[in-house]
């Protein structure tokens, strides 16, 4: 009994060290996200479970999740010694799965989101091979810059989004300014994540924004997006005709008012990831109030 018991918790801890690596739960979330978009937004079908139970779709979206999973792991890896200053929590969970073994995940799980993009379509597998390449070159390269790395963060936080909207070929204005809104809080999100990471980055010699230009021009980038930003949810709220979700873009105009009152106080790791909390809980919002179509 003894015995099982250990096999049982070892293999719990390993599969616990396994879906903090790939962020789960933002899979999860983008899965989602990747769903409502595609049935609620961008298809012209009216009944949603045709398009959620779509076969290419479900391809397209699964061989995105399967990189985005490989992506994470290859950024824990080139993140290994920055994490066990910024997160040594996690990073203890983590040490659960070997730098080796992450490694021969991450192969595979590129090699399976291949795959599984040849099953939608030629078109697919390039787009999926870009993606993985761009993962890459950013937990490699990329991330360690003053914001070409936040830019670059923002633009591969869209790559999944784009692939639906390239499936559908839906390119409506308003879906382009909702774009530009997600954007907008993904790389205010980026460079907040910069200012609570300034210790272990700056161990390790990297470049971003905080560290290279100082933390008051961090804070004042962040100042002119949010702005940028809360003009857009107003425009969204009052300019066009989203139903039921207009009641998400006037809330986050509001939050991201509460965000500029807290950033302003804000010197400490503790207080920027408040921020970062509350800026995740927009995107969140985000995802669900799509629901809010079909009211």
């Amino acid at each position: 009994m003894s015995l099982f018991s250990h096999k049982f918790k070892w293999f719990l801890k390993k599969t616990i060290s396994f879906l903090s690596a790939i962020r789960g739960y933002n899979i999860t979330l983008i899965v989602i996200a990747q769903y409502f978009i595609s049935a609620f937004i961008l298809s012209k079908d009216e009944n949603a479970w045709l398009t959620i139970f779509n076969t290419r779709l479900f391809t397209l979206i699964a061989a995105t999740a399967t990189a985005i999973a490989a992506g994470y792991i290859i950024n824990d890896f080139y993140d290994r010694e920055k994490d066990i200053i910024n997160r040594p929590e996690r990073t203890r969970i983590n040490l659960y799965v070997s730098q080796k073994t992450r490694l021969v995940l991450y192969f595979i799980m590129n090699f399976l989101a291949v795959i599984i993009a040849s099953a939608n379509s030629f078109n697919a597998v390039l787009f999926i091979s870009v993606y993985i390449f761009g993962l890459w070159f950013y937990s490699h390269k990329l991330k360690k810059q003053a914001f070409i790395g936040n830019l670059t963060a923002t633009l591969l936080a869209f790559f999944p989004l784009f692939a639906v909207f390239i499936f559908f070929k839906n390119y409506q204005f308003v879906i382009f300014i909702e774009a530009i809104f997600l954007g907008l809080v993904i790389l205010i999100r980026e460079v907040v994540k910069d200012l609570e990471n300034i210790a272990g980055d700056l161990s390790l010699g990297y470049k971003t924004l905080p560290i290279k230009y100082g933390e008051v021009f961090a804070k004042n980038v962040i100042y002119v997006l949010t702005l940028i930003a809360i003009v857009t949810a107003s425009i969204l709220t009052f300019k066009f005709t989203l139903g039921k979700l207009y009641y998400f873009f006037g809330a986050s105009a509001v939050l991201l008012i509460v965000f500029i009152v807290f950033l302003n106080n804000s010197n400490t790791k503790s207080k920027f990831i408040r921020l970062h909390n509350l800026l995740k809980t927009i995107i969140v919002l985000g995802v669900f109030s799509i629901l809010l179509l079909r009211l």
